[in-house]
């Protein structure tokens, strides 16, 4: 069954609730999916705007999520550790863990969540940067979901 990932904080491409937002108390929604692989062996998740001025902007890195694993939860903590072997990176805005939607007022901005079954777990030293983990991610991706909301400041 292929990789299928849902949030159930608002539907897919619909307006993401402020409370996940920088306008809000910037928490991370609970992520769950199902099927995907029997063979993957770590999960990991990048949520990132690509309609930044800047180009695009990571908000979140998740991996080494174990393959038992079928959530995350709601309001992860903001630790590099999450004490099921999973791990998270520095975003964009240079903090460990989630990073709500902040875009500058005007357009609206789509946010993805891309979920990664991978055919192996990634090594720490490995993940300095998001572009390391982007050369990781085309050698060891074995299926993949994804989940779009937009958000856009007043």
């Amino acid at each position: 069954m292929a990789l299928k990932l849902y949030i159930d904080a608002f539907p897919y491409g619909a307006e993401i609730p402020e409370t996940y937002t920088c306008d809000g108390k910037d928490l991370s929604p609970e992520l769950r999916w199902e099927g995907g692989p029997e063979n993957a062996k770590s999960y990991a998740l990048i949520m990132d705007d690509p309609d930044a001025p800047g180009g695009i902007f990571t908000h979140w890195i998740v991996y080494n999520i174990p393959p038992t694993e079928r959530f995350l939860k709601k309001f992860m903590p903001v630790s590099k550790e999450l004490g099921n072997g999973a791990k998270q990176e520095k975003n964009d805005f240079g903090n460990t863990g989630y990073g709500g939607p902040c875009p500058p007022p005007g357009e609206k901005h789509r946010y993805y969540f891309r979920l990664y079954a991978l055919d192996t777990e990634l090594s720490q030293r490995e993940l300095l940067t998001r572009n390391s983990l982007n050369d990781e991610l085309e050698k060891h991706t074995i299926d993949q979901a994804e989940y779009m909301g937009r958000y856009q400041r007043k």
